[in-house]
C-alpha cells in the first residue's frame, strides 16, 4: 500500500525559526526557535522527561542550569496520568511546574521500545498495555488529540517507526505510512497556531526511501522537520550519511531535529553508579550541563565564525591524535570540508 495521497491544504505554517549565522564551510547552522514558552537558542540539547519529570533532577534546577526546551513522552502520559487530568492541570507545563517550551513525541517511538506489545495496522497502532495489559489503539487522530490537549509548543507526527537495522518492504511499507499517517495529523490538530507540528523523515537506511519521503513531506506546509528512524543500532557511518542527505534537502529556514541522539558514555557511567541515589543524582545534573554546554559554545563558534576552528579543537581534546579519531567521524567531517590533520 504505497500510494501518497495529495498534500493537505494548510493555512501557511509559521516561521518559528530565526537563522542567525551559518557556517559557509560546513553549513552548520546557529539560529532561534521562537516558541509560545520563550525563545530556544540553537543548536540545542533537549533532555527527556519521559513521564513529566527528568529522572534524578528537579525541574528547578534543570531551569537553573540554563535548559529551555525539554521532551515528554505521549504515549505513556496518555496511559499514565491521561490526558484529561493533565489538561485540568493548566496542561504539562502546569502539571510538572515548568515555565519553558516542551516537546511530546507522538508515541511512534514505542512501536521499537515496546515492539512485542504493539500490532501496527493501517489504522494506527494497537498496544496492550505494559501496566495492566489493557488494549489500547493509538492512532494519528488520537496522538494529536492527547498532544493538543498536553498542550506541548511542538508537537510530532505519529510515523510508522522501525528500527534502524531493519531492511526490506517493511521500510518502505513504514515510510509510506508515515506520509499518510503526516497528512492525518496535520487534519486533525486543533491548535495549529499555538503548537507547532513537525513531520518526521523516515525510510530507514535507504538513500532512495529517505529521498522520497523528503520530497513528500516537504510538499507539506508544517512548522518543522524531524530525521527519524537512526540511533537504532546502524553504523555510525550509516548514520551521517542519511544524516546528510536529509539536511541537504530539508528546508532552509525551518528548524532541524535529529532524533534519539545523546551522551552515551554518561549513560554507561550512570549505570555503574545505579546503586548510590546522590551519583545518579549529580551524574545527570553534570550530564545535562555538559551537553548544554556543549550546544552552546557550537553555537557560539558558528557566529563568530570558527567553527572548523572549533570542531579540530574539540576533536583534539577527545582523541589527541588525529589518526586516532573514529574513521566515520572523519569521513562526514571531511564531507562538509573540516579536514582534522
Amino acid at each position: 500500500m504505497a500510494a501518497v495521497v495529495s498534500p493537505t491544504s494548510l493555512e501557511s505554517a509559521p516561521r518559528i525559526m530565526r537563522l542567525v549565522a551559518e557556517c559557509s564551510r560546513s553549513r552548520a547552522r546557529a539560529g532561534e526557535l521562537r516558541l509560545p514558552h520563550g525563545p530556544v537558542a540553537t543548536p540545542v540539547f533537549m533532555p527527556v522527561g519521559t513521564q513529566a519529570t527528568m529522572k534524578g533532577i528537579t525541574a528547578e534546577q534543570l531551569d537553573a542550569l540554563g535548559c529551555r526546551i525539554c521532551l515528554g513522552n505521549t504515549y505513556h502520559l496518555g496511559l499514565r496520568p491521561g490526558p484529561e487530568l493533565i489538561q485540568k492541570a493548566r496542561g504539562l507545563h502546569g502539571f510538572m511546574n515548568w515555565p519553558h517550551n516542551l516537546l511530546t513525541d507522538s508515541g511512534g517511538f514505542q512501536m521499537v521500545s515496546l515492539v512485542s506489545l504493539s500490532e501496527v495496522t493501517e489504522e494506527g497502532v494497537r498496544f496492550r498495555s505494559p501496566y495492566d495489559g489493557d488494549e489500547t489503539l493509538l492512532s494519528p487522530e488520537r496522538s494529536v488529540e492527547i498532544q493538543n490537549a498536553l498542550g506541548s509548543d511542538i508537537i510530532m507526527q505519529l510515523d510508522d517507526v522501525v528500527s534502524s537495522t531493519v531492511t526490506g518492504p517493511r521500510v518502505e511499507e513504514a515510510m509510506y505510512r508515515s506520509i499518510r499517517w503526516l497528512d492525518r495529523c496535520i487534519a486533525a490538530h486543533q491548535r495549529p497556531d499555538k503548537q507547532n507540528l513537525f513531520a518526521i523523515i523516515q525510510g530507514g537506511l535507504d538513500a532512495d526511501l529517505r529521498a522520497t519521503c523528503l520530497e513528500e513531506m516537504t510538499k507539506r506546509d508544517v512548522p518543522g522537520f524531524a530525521i527519524g528512524g537512526l540511533s537504532g543500532g546502524e553504523s555510525k557511518g550509516q548514520f551521517w550519511r542519511m544524516v546528510a542527505l536529509s539536511t541537504s534537502r530539508l528546508p532552509k529556514d525551518k528548524p532541524r531535529y535529529l532524533m534519539g541522539v545523546g551522551h552515551s558514555r554518561a549513560f554507561l557511567h550512570t549505570l555503574l553508579h545505579s546503586d548510590n541515589t546522590a551519583a545518579l543524582h549529580h551524574l545527570t545534573v553534570h550530564n545535562i550541563a555538559y551537553q548544554l554546554r556543549l550546544m552552546s559554545a557550537v553555537r557560539a563558534s558558528i557566529v563568530e565564525k570558527r567553527f572548523p576552528d572549533f570542531v579540530r579543537d574539540f576533536m583534539g581534546t577527545m582523541y589527541g591524535d588525529p589518526t586516532l579519531c573514529p574513521s566515520w567521524a572523519t569521513e562526514a567531517l571531511a564531507s562538509v570540508g573540516i579536514t582534522l590533520g
